[in-house]
């Protein structure tokens, strides 16, 4: 019989555990304080490397588990790919390696409407950005060197200073070296 192992998430607002995996049995429990958008999840990242096949691991609901749907699917596949059942517990659902017909809709409905989501926002975005053009309120970044700067970084390029050189010297990356050669 395999580990039933705990993942939690608490943000760093509500502090309180204890209402997550309320009167789950569980072998072993890993808790991380983050916020939803955080990506450094230490506790999930050691949860991870601890499952092994045959291991259920038990989250209290899916937006405890991944900061997006992406990741969400992502992190479910990884785990069912190697033997591990992920039961959430709110949604009363728990996916394994061969899932039902049902599980594997739902996780392709899940990625769909994360594309779909991803899509509206970059539209979005854009049609934002165009008002403001229009509205002439939309300039884009400052430029990163003045006219003489950029006069000098492609004079000295061109006598065969290195990209790496120039870009610490006028202290930008190299690729805005790159941008700025071209």
């Amino acid at each position: 019989m395999g580990h039933r192992v705990g993942y939690q998430r608490v943000s760093t607002v509500d502090q309180n555990t204890g209402r997550q995996l309320d009167g789950v049995e569980l072998d072993k429990v890993f808790t991380d304080k983050a916020s939803g958008k955080d990506t450094k999840r230490p506790e999930l990242a050691r949860a991870l490397e601890y499952v092994r096949e045959g291991d259920t691991l038990v989250v209290h609901s899916m937006d405890r588990l991944a900061r997006n749907l992406e990741d969400l699917r992502r992190i479910v596949r990884e785990l069912t790919g190697k033997g591990v059942r992920v039961e959430f517990v709110k949604e009363s659902l728990a996916f394994t390696g061969e899932d039902s017909a049902m599980n594997t809709l739902l996780l392709s409905m899940l990625g769909a409407v994360a594309e779909f989501e991803r899509s509206m926002i970059l539209e979005r975005q854009r049609e934002g950005i165009a008002v403001a053009k229009a509205a002439g309120k939309y300039r884009g970044r400052k430029a990163a060197l003045t006219i003489e700067q950029a006069d000098e970084l492609r004079a000295r390029l061109a006598a065969g200073e290195s990209v790496t050189t120039l870009a610490k010297v006028f202290g930008v990356s190299r690729q805005t070296v790159y941008n700025y050669a071209a």
